[in-house]
């Protein structure tokens, strides 16, 4: 019997905010604790609220609800397709920044393990190396503050909580992490302490190099 997470997150009372829009994206910056679709029991979430504004926004990457930062949304039928294109052959530099619990021995390094589906406890993941989709995290320690790791993640691929699930395999998961974290990280944070911070690639249609950044807010 599958089971799902039954917590229901508070009301999300901040605001998405605007970096970019033309004809064919919409960059946005995504508050933690705002779905990027809606979900089986909320329905706010960043789709929702850019709709009556931008009918044909469509979602081609998602963030998790307590990540935080920027999130690209094609508004053409082209781009969506190039997007999905760009995304799914790794054309896509997204970089994070994170707060992990103790400090890592290595000053850069690269997490390596398959994830896949938990079948019973729903959205979770688990690590399997052997059944698993591969999956890699690129990591950089920037410093050290109050005995826990500043982080920089470059996820090489793109799995479903990869980054969370991936430091608390190697025994640094994120602070305030809900699904991942044993209880002392969980309650050093009282939000998700994961921001997507930097995201490059080509404009879908243009072809321009586009580069946008947000400010770390934790």
């Amino acid at each position: 019997m599958i089971r799902y997470t039954e917590h229901v997150p508070d009301p999300c009372e901040e605001d998405i905010i605007t970096k970019y829009v033309d004809d064919d994206i919409l960059v946005l910056e995504k508050p933690s604790g705002l779905l990027t679709v809606p979900g089986r029991i909320v329905k706010d979430s960043v789709l929702t609220r850019v709709l009556p504004m931008y009918r044909t926004a469509t979602v081609v990457h998602r963030l998790d609800l307590d990540t935080s930062g920027l999130l690209v949304l094609s508004l053409s039928k082209e781009a969506t397709r190039e997007l999905n294109r760009k995304f799914r052959e790794r054309e896509v530099l997204k970089e994070y920044a994170a707060t992990a619990f103790g400090v890592f021995k290595q000053p850069k390094g690269e997490i390596s393990l398959g994830i896949r589906p938990d079948p019973v406890n729903r959205p979770k993941q688990v690590i399997d190396s052997l059944g698993g989709k591969p999956a890699c995290t690129r990591y950089e320690l920037l410093r050290v503050h109050g005995g826990h790791s500043e982080l920089l993640l470059t996820p090489l691929t793109g799995r479903s909580h990869q980054l969370r699930i991936h430091l608390a395999a190697v025994g640094h998961p994120i602070l305030g992490c809900d699904l991942y974290a044993h209880e002392e990280a969980r309650q050093l944070s009282n939000r998700l302490q994961l921001h997507a911070a930097k995201i490059i690639f080509q404009h879908p249609t243009t072809q321009k190099p586009m580069s946008f950044s947000s400010q770390v807010p934790f």
